[in-house]
């Protein structure tokens, strides 16, 4: 009798073993497209770009072993390298609190139920739509050329104007402004924010005698703190992978001045075919923007402010 039990038992735990096991097999088959394209398509060139790091490789030969020399070389040996470094990280941290901030303001106008707003934030948007484009770039381009439409806005205030893309100590500044043109993307994350905020909390301050700059300092700013976040952390990693402005605009002149990581690294791998570097380049890239991304989450704990969690 006991055994029949132990029997009946052990069917049962198979019958059900086998039910997962069908279960499981037919989920995997509904996103093997993605699993596949998960992995050819991501996993399987990240494997091969931390292999080629390790190689002299160009593209029409074998890959040749030559272990830390692409990384060793790196900051050792290359001025570009360094240059790249520079420009890109004055470039992140010129931009990205500008655009935030400007953003965040444009946000804050929007936040309103006045008639027509929603038109005004369609057109503030479709900067962000178009302004990675080549349309956009070359227009820029011109715009801020010699014979460009700001130089008459500038010599109208008597200012004496230059080609601003090719002039070494301002051809950056016009790419930062292009970005933070851009900045249609993080205002609408924002607005979402700032229309999460109960109302009932600026009414309550209000009373309390709170001015309008208090306000913003006490309840907007730390009730909109985790979209900060999330804007902060996306806009950095965004800026270290800039390419298409200073590509298109300026090609990294002059004298690389406007030369991002990411044209450099598209340099050596499509210019001058050393891919073996250029792939070394590519992971050098990834390990920075995983540290700034960790030193943001790190901080997070300090300034975030999750109201489930009842604060910090």
């Amino acid at each position: 009798m006991r055994a029949n039990e132990i029997n009946q038992t052990n069917g049962k735990k198979l019958r059900k073993l086998r039910s997962q096991t069908s279960i499981d097999v037919i989920g995997f088959s509904f996103i093997s497209p993605w699993l596949i394209g998960f992995l050819g398509f991501i996993v399987g060139p990240m494997l091969a770009s931390l292999y080629f790091s390790f190689t002299d490789y160009d593209l029409l030969s074998t890959p040749t072993w030559i272990g830390l020399d692409n990384y060793i070389n790196m900051f050792t040996n290359d001025g570009r390298f360094i240059q790249a470094l520079k420009v890109t990280f004055i470039f992140v941290f010129g931009s990205v609190p500008l655009k935030l901030a400007f953003a965040l303001f444009v946000a804050m106008l929007f936040n309103t139920k006045r008639k027509g707003v929603g038109l005004y934030r369609t057109m503030y948007y479709v900067p962000s739509i178009l302004g990675g484009s080549v349309a956009i770039a070359v227009v820029w381009r011109q715009l801020f050329g010699r014979d460009g439409a700001m130089n008459d806005v500038f010599a109208f205030f008597g200012i004496e104007g230059t080609s601003w893309v090719t002039h070494p100590d301002f051809a950056l500044s016009t790419l930062i402004i292009l970005v933070v043109w851009q900045f249609g993307s993080p205002m609408l994350i924002f607005l979402a924010g700032l229309k999460a905020i109960p109302y009932e909390l600026y009414e309550a301050a209000a009373v309390d005698g709170a001015s309008p700059f208090l306000q913003f300092i006490k309840i907007t700013l730390p009730m909109l703190s985790p979209v900060i976040f999330f804007n902060l952390v996306m806009q950095t990693i965004q800026g270290f992978m800039a390419f298409t402005q200073s590509f298109l605009i300026t090609n990294g002149g002059p004298m690389d001045k406007t030369l991002f990581y990411a044209v450099y690294l598209y340099e050596k791998a499509f210019a001058h075919f050393d891919m073996g570097y250029a792939s070394a380049l590519a992971w050098i890239l990834l390990i920075i923007c995983a540290v700034f991304t960790a030193l943001i989450f790190k901080t997070a704990k300090s300034w975030v402010y999750y109201e489930s969690e009842g604060g910090n």
